[in-house]
C-alpha cells in the first residue's frame, strides 16, 4: 500500500464527540508491583471501548503504509482465538491532527490500535516481551526510528511496555499491552508535534484495553 493510503476519508461515525480530554498532567494509572493472577477470564470478541474525549471506531483511519504500521508479531506460540471481529479501532479527539509533509496533509486520529485475543496466554509479561521485541524490529527495519528507551509500566489487570519513535518523520509513542487472554497495541499520533508523553500513552493504553476487553463476551 502507498504512503499515506487510506487517510482520514475513511471517516469515524460520530467524529463530533462532545467532552473533555482527561487531564495530561495526571496519567491516572493504577500502577502496580505484579500482575495479579490468573482469573481464568477469556474474552470471544472485541468492541469498541467507550474513552472520555474520545470518540473511537472500528478500522485502521489512517495508515502510512510502505510496512511502517505496527502490527503484534512474536506470538506464534500462542493459540489465536478466530472470528472475534475487527481487531482495529481508531480514536479521535475534538481537536483534529494534521500531518504535513511537502504538499500532502492528512487528518489523523489520536490513536490507533490492534488487539489479538487467545484461548490462554501463560506468562503475559514474556508474551510481551517476546510481542515487543518482535513487532519493534520489524518496525525498525521498515524505517521506525526509536528515540530512547522503552519503558514497561505493570498494573494489576495488564502490562505495557511503551516506546518513544518516529515514523516517517512524526513523533510517535507506540505502547504494547498482554493479559492473560490478549495482546495488543497502541499507536499515538502527535497532538502538537511532539511525542505523547510515555506515561500519558501508558494511562490512555490502560483504558483502552480494559474498555475494549470489559464490553466483550467473557467466559470463566
Amino acid at each position: 500500500m502507498n504512503k499515506w493510503g487510506a487517510l482520514a476519508a475513511i471517516t469515524v461515525t460520530g467524529l463530533l464527540a462532545t467532552g473533555c480530554a482527561s487531564d495530561d498532567n495526571n496519567d491516572g494509572l493504577p500502577k502496580a508491583s505484579k500482575l495479579a493472577a490468573d482469573s481464568g477470564k477469556r474474552y470471544k470478541e472485541l468492541r469498541v471501548p467507550t474513552m472520555e474525549g474520545l470518540t473511537c471506531d472500528k478500522g485502521r483511519a489512517f495508515r502510512f503504509g510502505n510496512d511502517l504500521d505496527l502490527m503484534v508479531a512474536g506470538d506464534d506460540d500462542l493459540k489465536e482465538i478466530k472470528d472475534t471481529g475487527e481487531d482495529a479501532v481508531s480514536c479521535f479527539g475534538p481537536n483534529r491532527i494534521t500531518l504535513s509533509k511537502g504538499r500532502m496533509q492528512a487528518t489523523v486520529p489520536d490513536l490507533t490500535t490492534r488487539t489479538t485475543l487467545y484461548e490462554k496466554v501463560d506468562d503475559p509479561t514474556a508474551a510481551l516481551d517476546k510481542a515487543f521485541s518482535h513487532s519493534m524490529d520489524l518496525a525498525k527495519g521498515y524505517g521506525r526510528t526509536m528515540v530512547g528507551k522503552p519503558e514497561t509500566l505493570t498494573t494489576k489487570d495488564l502490562v505495557m511496555r511503551c516506546q518513544q519513535n518516529v515514523t516517517d518523520t512524526f513523533p510517535m509513542t507506540s505502547c504494547y499491552w498482554a493479559n492473560y487472554g490478549a495482546i495488543g497495541l497502541v499507536d499515538f499520533f502527535p497532538p502538537d508535534g511532539k511525542h505523547v508523553p510515555v506515561k500519558k500513552a501508558a494511562a490512555q493504553t490502560y483504558k483502552f484495553a480494559m474498555g475494549t476487553l470489559a464490553s466483550t463476551d467473557a467466559s470463566s
